[in-house]
Protein backbone atom coordinates (compact mmCIF):
# COMPACT_ATOMS: atom_id res chain seq x y z
CA UNK A 1 0.00 0.00 0.00
CA UNK A 2 1.05 3.39 -0.73
CA UNK A 3 1.94 5.75 2.24
CA UNK A 4 -1.39 7.50 2.17
CA UNK A 5 -3.36 4.54 1.89
CA UNK A 6 -2.11 2.96 4.71
CA UNK A 7 -2.50 6.26 6.52
CA UNK A 8 -5.94 6.13 5.85
CA UNK A 9 -6.06 2.86 7.01
CA UNK A 10 -4.70 3.63 10.24
CA UNK A 11 -7.30 6.84 10.52
CA UNK A 12 -9.97 4.34 9.77
CA UNK A 13 -9.32 2.23 12.32
CA UNK A 14 -8.66 5.19 14.90
CA UNK A 15 -11.93 6.98 14.12
CA UNK A 16 -13.86 3.51 15.41
CA UNK A 17 -12.51 4.83 18.95
CA UNK A 18 -15.30 7.23 18.65
CA UNK A 19 -17.58 5.22 20.39
CA UNK A 20 -15.83 5.16 23.63
CA UNK A 21 -15.73 8.92 23.70
CA UNK A 22 -19.36 9.48 22.36
CA UNK A 23 -22.98 7.63 22.62
CA UNK A 24 -23.80 5.45 19.59
CA UNK A 25 -27.29 6.18 19.64
CA UNK A 26 -29.55 8.68 21.49
CA UNK A 27 -33.14 7.96 22.08
CA UNK A 28 -35.35 11.47 23.31
CA UNK A 29 -38.63 11.67 24.62
CA UNK A 30 -40.66 14.44 25.62
CA UNK A 31 -43.54 14.87 27.72
CA UNK A 32 -45.97 17.36 29.67
CA UNK A 33 -44.54 16.00 32.75
CA UNK A 34 -40.81 16.80 31.43
CA UNK A 35 -41.61 19.79 29.16
CA UNK A 36 -37.68 19.95 28.97
CA UNK A 37 -37.64 16.24 27.78
CA UNK A 38 -35.00 13.32 28.21
CA UNK A 39 -32.37 12.02 26.65
CA UNK A 40 -31.04 8.88 26.87
CA UNK A 41 -27.61 8.08 26.00
CA UNK A 42 -26.57 4.55 24.60
CA UNK A 43 -23.14 4.11 24.84
CA UNK A 44 -20.73 0.97 23.51
CA UNK A 45 -20.08 -0.15 27.51
CA UNK A 46 -23.11 2.29 29.05
CA UNK A 47 -26.65 3.72 29.22
CA UNK A 48 -26.64 7.41 30.84
CA UNK A 49 -29.03 10.04 30.65
CA UNK A 50 -28.16 13.47 29.94
CA UNK A 51 -29.17 13.83 34.05
CA UNK A 52 -28.03 11.83 37.01
CA UNK A 53 -32.29 11.03 37.06
CA UNK A 54 -33.10 10.60 33.46
CA UNK A 55 -32.97 6.74 33.74
CA UNK A 56 -34.99 6.49 36.59
CA UNK A 57 -37.44 9.52 35.15
CA UNK A 58 -37.31 6.80 31.92
CA UNK A 59 -38.70 4.05 34.30
CA UNK A 60 -41.27 5.41 35.89
CA UNK A 61 -43.11 6.62 32.69
CA UNK A 62 -42.21 2.73 31.36
CA UNK A 63 -44.29 1.93 34.90
CA UNK A 64 -47.74 3.56 34.19
CA UNK A 65 -47.53 2.19 30.23
CA UNK A 66 -46.16 -1.40 31.07
CA UNK A 67 -43.02 -1.32 29.62
CA UNK A 68 -39.90 -3.11 31.43
CA UNK A 69 -37.40 -1.56 33.25
CA UNK A 70 -33.99 -0.22 32.06
CA UNK A 71 -31.28 -1.59 34.25
CA UNK A 72 -28.13 -1.56 31.98
CA UNK A 73 -26.41 -4.21 33.94
CA UNK A 74 -28.98 -6.76 32.50
CA UNK A 75 -27.81 -6.17 28.82
CA UNK A 76 -24.98 -8.59 27.92
CA UNK A 77 -24.10 -6.50 24.88
CA UNK A 78 -22.33 -3.72 26.78
CA UNK A 79 -20.28 -6.27 28.25
CA UNK A 80 -18.47 -7.53 25.47
CA UNK A 81 -19.12 -4.78 22.72
CA UNK A 82 -15.95 -2.79 23.98
CA UNK A 83 -13.64 -6.11 23.09
CA UNK A 84 -15.06 -6.06 19.44
CA UNK A 85 -14.62 -2.53 19.00
CA UNK A 86 -11.06 -3.11 20.47
CA UNK A 87 -10.41 -5.79 17.97
CA UNK A 88 -11.72 -4.01 15.13
CA UNK A 89 -9.12 -0.62 16.23
CA UNK A 90 -5.97 -3.25 16.95
CA UNK A 91 -6.66 -5.29 13.69
CA UNK A 92 -7.22 -2.21 11.51
CA UNK A 93 -3.57 -0.57 12.54
CA UNK A 94 -2.08 -3.72 11.93
CA UNK A 95 -3.19 -3.70 8.56
CA UNK A 96 -1.84 -0.53 7.91
CA UNK A 97 1.42 -0.57 9.48
CA UNK A 98 1.97 -4.25 8.55
CA UNK A 99 0.68 -3.25 4.80
CA UNK A 100 -1.72 -6.54 4.46
CA UNK A 101 -3.71 -4.82 1.81
CA UNK A 102 -5.18 -7.93 1.18
CA UNK A 103 -7.01 -7.84 4.46
CA UNK A 104 -8.64 -4.46 4.10
CA UNK A 105 -11.85 -5.36 1.98
CA UNK A 106 -12.37 -8.05 4.78
CA UNK A 107 -11.72 -5.89 7.55
CA UNK A 108 -14.05 -3.28 6.15
CA UNK A 109 -16.93 -5.97 5.42
CA UNK A 110 -16.65 -7.77 8.58
CA UNK A 111 -16.88 -4.70 10.65
CA UNK A 112 -20.26 -3.64 8.38
CA UNK A 113 -21.48 -6.87 9.18
CA UNK A 114 -21.04 -6.67 13.06
CA UNK A 115 -22.69 -3.28 12.44
CA UNK A 116 -25.46 -4.78 11.18
CA UNK A 117 -25.46 -6.92 13.65
CA UNK A 118 -25.49 -4.50 16.55
CA UNK A 119 -28.61 -2.82 14.48
CA UNK A 120 -30.46 -5.84 14.15
CA UNK A 121 -29.60 -6.18 17.94
CA UNK A 122 -30.73 -2.38 18.54
CA UNK A 123 -34.39 -3.22 16.84
CA UNK A 124 -34.71 -6.22 18.62
CA UNK A 125 -34.12 -4.42 21.99
CA UNK A 126 -36.55 -1.84 21.42
CA UNK A 127 -39.51 -4.42 20.09
CA UNK A 128 -38.97 -6.34 23.26
CA UNK A 129 -39.37 -3.23 25.36
CA UNK A 130 -42.59 -2.20 23.56
CA UNK A 131 -44.60 -5.29 23.28
CA UNK A 132 -43.46 -7.23 26.80
CA UNK A 133 -45.57 -4.97 28.71
CA UNK A 134 -47.31 -5.59 32.32
CA UNK A 135 -51.16 -6.85 32.36
CA UNK A 136 -51.04 -5.11 35.12
CA UNK A 137 -49.95 -1.57 34.28
CA UNK A 138 -51.96 1.71 35.23
CA UNK A 139 -52.74 2.39 31.83
CA UNK A 140 -53.90 -0.12 29.65
CA UNK A 141 -55.15 0.23 26.01
CA UNK A 142 -55.85 -2.73 24.05
CA UNK A 143 -54.03 -3.50 21.10
CA UNK A 144 -51.56 -1.04 21.82
CA UNK A 145 -48.25 -1.19 21.65
CA UNK A 146 -45.25 1.18 22.79
CA UNK A 147 -42.35 0.28 20.15
CA UNK A 148 -39.96 3.05 20.86
CA UNK A 149 -38.85 4.58 16.71
CA UNK A 150 -35.88 3.05 15.44
CA UNK A 151 -34.95 6.07 13.67
CA UNK A 152 -36.72 9.38 13.31
CA UNK A 153 -39.69 10.23 15.92
CA UNK A 154 -42.97 8.61 16.35
CA UNK A 155 -46.23 10.01 19.21
CA UNK A 156 -46.31 7.34 21.95
CA UNK A 157 -49.64 8.40 23.38
CA UNK A 158 -48.92 11.79 25.32
CA UNK A 159 -45.26 12.09 24.74
CA UNK A 160 -42.76 12.03 21.50
CA UNK A 161 -40.00 9.81 21.11
CA UNK A 162 -37.14 11.04 18.57
CA UNK A 163 -34.27 8.16 17.89
CA UNK A 164 -31.31 9.27 16.54
CA UNK A 165 -27.89 8.33 15.92
CA UNK A 166 -24.60 9.52 18.20
CA UNK A 167 -21.43 11.27 17.86
CA UNK A 168 -20.20 7.60 18.32
CA UNK A 169 -21.88 5.93 14.93
CA UNK A 170 -19.89 8.89 13.43
CA UNK A 171 -16.58 6.58 13.99
CA UNK A 172 -17.96 3.33 12.21
CA UNK A 173 -19.05 5.44 9.30
CA UNK A 174 -15.95 7.25 8.79
CA UNK A 175 -14.01 3.71 9.35
CA UNK A 176 -16.01 2.03 6.50
CA UNK A 177 -15.62 5.04 3.93
CA UNK A 178 -12.58 5.25 4.86
CA UNK A 179 -11.27 1.46 4.30
CA UNK A 180 -13.40 1.17 1.02
CA UNK A 181 -11.01 4.53 0.28
CA UNK A 182 -8.02 2.59 0.64
CA UNK A 183 -9.51 -0.91 -1.24
CA UNK A 184 -10.58 1.41 -4.36
CA UNK A 185 -7.14 3.48 -4.10
CA UNK A 186 -5.23 0.39 -4.24
CA UNK A 187 -7.24 -1.51 -6.45
CA UNK A 188 -6.71 1.15 -9.44
CA UNK A 189 -2.90 1.01 -8.99
CA UNK A 190 -3.10 -2.24 -10.11
CA UNK A 191 -3.18 -1.90 -13.63
CA UNK A 192 -0.54 0.69 -13.48
CA UNK A 193 1.54 -1.81 -11.89
CA UNK A 194 1.04 -4.52 -14.27
CA UNK A 195 1.70 -2.02 -17.32
CA UNK A 196 5.02 -0.79 -15.41
CA UNK A 197 6.27 -4.63 -15.21
CA UNK A 198 5.27 -4.91 -18.60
Amino acid sequence: MKTVSRLLMFLAAISIGLLFLFPMWKILVQAPQYPEGLQMHIWINKISGNTDYTLQNFNILNHYIGMEKIEPDSFKELTYMPYIVVFFIISGVLIALLNLKRLVLPWVALLMVAGGAGLLDFYMWLHKFGTNLDPNAPIKIPGMTYIPPFLGGKDLLNFHAVSLPGAGSIGIALAVILGLGVYFLERNREPQRIKTLA
